[in-house]
């Protein structure tokens, strides 16, 4: 059977350049008319073809785009919305745990088994981990839902509960701040723990702080935040896009602070507090070397690695409290505790809160957002015992402790 020879159309013609071309006008998948041009008939033709395939996949990509084109597009959408840290972090556990799995899947093939499927490596870490790719899955559908990507939200029905319940960091004791400070009196991180225990700012807000927002002659001394630090492939970026709106605040200092905050300005030749050897804020390498100062000196057990014979062997080590670590006699173990840079955030809220300070300077002073957060610190610290409770029970009925 004889193949049917192709049409060619009559197109118009258009001189250019002193040459005739043939032209003809199409919409593309926005809508907008362009403009197509060929030295014959034949050739028009065929650059026509061409470019409808391509309008039609670019249609159809429109209207049904693959998981990774529409995570890319809800990402760049929250770009405008929420601070560079925040959406880096975001960027990362989308490209890990939905783009890595399910990238070239199209948005409407996408079942509730195969989101489940993308929860059960990450149940088996942190309950916060858990948490937030369950929020950003939920987003990302919800938002191709509203935008009628899709007809049926296959995140409607997952549930927000998993992961491992990690165990809480308790605030420091009296005792325990006396031996950490003891023990870094006269290191490199004993400003910055200073500073956490004694005005609560978050660890970003400690790296940011100048010297500039540091008032050590009013008649209170008092801290301003005003900036946030953050690392972008190991190098500090400080600006003044803080976490929130009320982590901008105004911290009154003990003296104690004070105190420490003058003798380290009188010998500072940075315009930061924490600063490095070249005056400008840490690195993120820096500052783990700095805390390592601290983390050497307790007895947590630790693994090392032995060579022996030529061969690696792990051995597991447990300091004793008052021992000297072997390779560097200096070092004494003298703390049987962990910390960690909020956990001094933490104990200077539990502190406030067990001085009697009310829950909304607690909340202003800690710079929460959220009085939520604040509160339910409170309910922790303030009513975690029985023997704590029992006053304010006799008390609302009028019940004297002798009864």
């Amino acid at each position: 059977m004889a193949r049917k020879k192709e049409v060619i159309p009559e197109y118009g013609t258009v001189e250019m350049h002193g040459s005739t071309y043939y032209r003809t006008r199409i919409k593309d998948a926005d809508g907008k008319r362009i403009s197509l041009l060929g030295s014959t008939p034949e050739e028009l033709h065929q650059k026509v073809k061409e470019v409808r395939r391509e309008i039609e996949d670019q249609i159809f990509r429109k209207e049904n785009p693959t998981v990774e084109e529409y995570c890319r597009k809800w990402l760049f959408m929250q770009s405008a919305l929420i601070r560079a840290t925040t959406l880096k972090g975001y960027e990362k556990m989308v490209q890990k745990h939905i783009i890595d799995k399910i990238g070239d899947m199209y948005m409407d093939e996408v079942t509730t088994d195969d989101l489940r499927l993308l929860l059960v490596p990450v149940s088996k870490m942190s309950a916060s981990t858990y948490s937030k790719l369950n929020m950003l899955i939920k987003c990302i559908f919800y938002s191709a839902e509203r935008s009628q990507v899709l007809e049926y939200n296959p995140s409607a029905t997952l549930s927000a509960k998993g992961g491992k319940r990690t165990k809480e960091k308790e605030a420091l004791t009296d005792e325990q701040v006396k031996i950490l400070l003891d023990t870094i009196r006269e290191l490199p991180p004993y400003l910055f723990v200073m500073i956490g225990l004694y005005s609560g700012l978050r660890r970003e807000e400690i790296l940011a702080l100048q010297w500039d927002c540091v008032h050590l002659d009013e008649k209170v001394p008092y801290i301003s935040v005003r900036r946030a630090w953050h690392a972008e492939h190991n190098r500090p970026i400080v600006n003044e896009e803080l976490k929130t709106k009320a982590a901008k605040r105004d911290v009154p200092i003990p003296k104690c602070l004070a105190n420490c905050l003058r003798e380290a300005k009188a010998e500072s030749t940075s315009e930061y507090v924490i600063a490095d050897r070249n005056g400008e804020p840490l690195a993120e390498t820096q500052f783990v070397r700095v805390w390592k100062y601290i983390t050497v000196r307790s007895t947590k057990e630790r693994t090392v690695y032995k060579y022996i014979n030529g061969q690696s062997i792990k051995t597991t080590v447990k300091p004793k409290l008052g021992s000297h670590q072997k390779n560097n006699p200096k070092i004494v173990y003298t703390m049987d505790f962990q910390v960690t840079p909020h956990q001094l955030r933490h104990t200077y809220i539990t502190n406030l809160i067990y001085a009697g300070v009310d829950p909304k300077t607690v909340q202003y002073l800690a710079g929460h957002e959220n009085s939520k957060t604040t509160m339910d610190i409170y309910a922790k610290v303030k009513y975690n015992q029985p023997e704590d409770l029992l006053p304010v029970v006799n008390e609302a009925f009028g019940i004297s402790s002798g009864q």
